[in-house]
C-alpha cells in the first residue's frame, strides 16, 4: 500500500499521474501509432484512474501503464473492425522536429529509436500481439502483468510477444547509419530528384526499396517497390512545385514539403548500407493539419 502526504487523495493522484504522463504517452504512441489517439488514451486513462480506489495499489507506475495499455488495446480492436484503408498504405503519425535537434518533449516518445519503419510493422500485428510486444520488449513489463490485460496465461502471452518479435525482426527495416551519414544520403536523393537525374536517384536507392504514401481519402495512397519505380515517383513529386524543408522525423533524417505555404507531406527515410531502403510519406491533409509543425517555421 502506498503512503500519501497530507493532501487530498485526488490532488496527490493527479500529481503522480502528471509525473507519469510522458511515459504513458510513449506507451500509447507505440501501441497506436497515432499522436491524437495516444493523447486521448492517456486522458481516458486519467478518467478511469480518478474514479478508482488506489488504496491497495503498491506500484502506481506499473498500474497506470496497465490501464493505458487496456485503453489502447480497446482502441486497436475497435480500429481493426472499422478500418477500410489497406494497411500497406498506412503511415503512422510521425514525430517531427527541426533538423538541428529534438524537442525535449519528444525524447520520451522517441526513446529506443521508434522510427516510422518499426511503427509500420507494428500496424500489421494483431492487437494482443502488439500489446505484448510493446509492453514486454519496449518497457520491460513482466508477462505476469501483461497476461490479465490480454486475458491469457503468462506462457500464452509470452508466445504472443515471441510471434510479434519474429515478425518485427523479419520485416522491419533497421537503419545502420548515424545521423550525419543519413543526411548525406538524403541530401543526395533530394538533389537528384530536383535535378531530374534518374540515374543518380537509382544509385542512392536500394534495389528493393519500398515507398509508402498515405494520402488518406485523397486518392494519393500507394505502395511502390523497386529502385526505378521509386525514382520515377520522386521525379514526379520534384516537378510539382513543392518547397522542401529538412527535418528530423522520429529522430531520423527526413523532410517536410509545403505547397502554397501549407504542409503537403512529411517524409521519413530508412538508410542501410549507404542507401535508402524505405521511404514513408504522410500526405493526408487532415492528419497533417493535426500535427504541430510550428517548430519548423523560420
Amino acid at each position: 500500500m502506498m503512503e500519501k502526504p497530507d493532501v487530498s487523495d485526488q490532488e496527490w493522484l493527479a500529481e503522480r499521474f502528471e509525473e507519469q504522463r510522458s511515459h504513458l504517452r510513449a506507451v500509447a504512441y507505440r501501441m497506436l501509432g497515432s499522436l491524437t489517439e495516444a493523447d486521448d488514451a492517456v486522458q481516458d486513462a486519467w478518467l478511469r484512474v480518478s474514479r478508482a480506489d488506489t488504496s491497495e495499489v503498491e506500484n502506481l507506475g506499473a498500474w497506470l501503464t496497465t490501464i493505458v495499455a487496456r485503453v489502447a488495446l480497446n482502441v486497436l480492436r475497435s480500429r481493426n473492425t472499422r478500418r477500410e484503408q489497406p494497411l500497406d498504405a498506412h503511415v503512422p503519425d510521425p514525430v517531427v522536429d527541426p533538423a538541428d535537434g529534438t524537442d525535449p518533449e519528444h525524447e520520451a516518445l522517441l526513446a529506443d529509436s521508434v522510427g516510422l519503419a518499426l511503427l509500420v510493422v507494428l500496424e500489421t500485428l494483431r492487437p494482443a500481439e502488439r500489446l505484448a510486444f510493446v509492453l514486454h520488449d519496449m518497457f520491460a513489463v513482466p508477462f505476469e502483468q501483461i497476461a490479465p490485460i490480454v486475458e491469457r496465461s503468462p506462457e500464452a502471452t509470452r508466445q504472443l510477444a515471441s510471434r510479434a518479435r519474429r515478425r518485427v525482426r523479419g520485416t522491419a527495416a533497421v537503419p545502420d547509419a548515424p545521423l550525419s551519414a543519413q543526411w548525406k544520403v538524403v541530401n543526395a536523393f533530394l538533389a537528384a530528384a530536383r535535378d531530374g537525374d534518374f540515374a543518380a536517384l537509382v544509385a542512392v536507392l536500394d534495389p528493393d526499396v519500398v515507398l509508402r504514401a498515405d494520402g488518406g481519402l485523397t486518392g494519393l495512397s500507394r505502395r511502390v517497390q523497386g529502385a526505378e519505380r521509386v525514382a520515377g515517383q520522386a521525379t514526379m513529386w520534384a516537378q510539382s512545385g513543392l518547397t522542401i524543408k529538412r527535418a528530423l522525423v522520429n529522430g531520423a533524417a527526413g523532410l517536410v514539403s509545403e505547397r502554397h505555404g501549407k504542409p503537403f507531406a512529411i517524409g521519413a527515410f530508412t538508410i542501410k548500407d549507404g542507401r535508402i531502403v524505405e521511404c514513408d510519406f504522410l500526405v493526408d491533409p487532415e492528419r497533417l493539419a493535426r500535427l504541430h509543425l510550428e517548430v519548423l517555421q523560420d
